[in-house]
């Protein structure tokens, strides 16, 4: 059961519903915005910058989601992992390709450019302080500035929201396998059950 208790769809702040266009969407579409609801005016300040990270996009999709993908495991956020975006899979996701994320840098289906950003995020989520000089000027044989601080704060979103969302442990609409013991280390890739979103 999550740690935080959920709003009730009812009880949503007028505009905050209409941002999120949560009468449409099911309450695992809703995500931690139910549990974000308690505080509209910050969730509507959210909901406008992670709008405007996906709207204004200029990287892939394909990439974005094998990203947040690895981001998902380190941060070992359930909801995150159990999710596959219908945007990155228009763009060339597969489970194939998930798999891939197991050992990216080994992966002959994975760009040199998805291994820069995979890379940078992996370390954003794990060691931070190892983002040197070296792992920038890797990122820009394949990045021009603007997409370097594009990828920068995407992931920033990935790993601060995704460690939020694992906390309140919301994985009670999660497939089963997504439901396991909070010890045991889960994966995004080699699982049965997925919610595609």
């Amino acid at each position: 059961m999550s740690r935080i208790k959920k709003v009730d769809l009812d009880d949503w702040d007028k505009d905050l519903r209409e941002m999120t266009a949560a009468d449409s969407g099911t309450p695992l579409e809703q995500g931690a915005m139910r549990m974000f609801a308690h505080t509209p005016e910050i969730s509507k300040g959210l909901t406008a910058f992670a709008g405007s990270l996906k709207q204004n996009r200029s990287l892939p999709d394909r990439l974005v989601e094998l990203v947040r993908l690895r981001v998902a495991f380190h941060n070992q956020c359930r909801s995150c992992m159990a999710i596959r975006y219908k945007d990155g899979q228009e763009d060339g996701i597969t489970e194939d390709l998930v798999c891939s994320l197991e050992k990216p840098m080994e992966a002959d289906n994975l760009s040199d450019a998805e291994k820069a950003a995979i890379q940078y995020g992996e370390l954003f989520a794990t060691n931070h302080l190892a983002i040197n000089d070296a792992i920038y000027d890797n990122l820009r044989k394949y990045f021009n500035e603007s997409e370097i601080v594009e990828l920068s704060m995407t992931v920033a979103f990935f790993v601060g929201f995704g460690r939020l969302a694992a906390s309140y442990h919301m994985v009670e609409e999660l497939p089963e396998s997504f439901q396991a013991d909070e010890k045991e280390t889960l994966t995004p890739w080699g699982n049965d059950s997925i919610i595609v979103r």
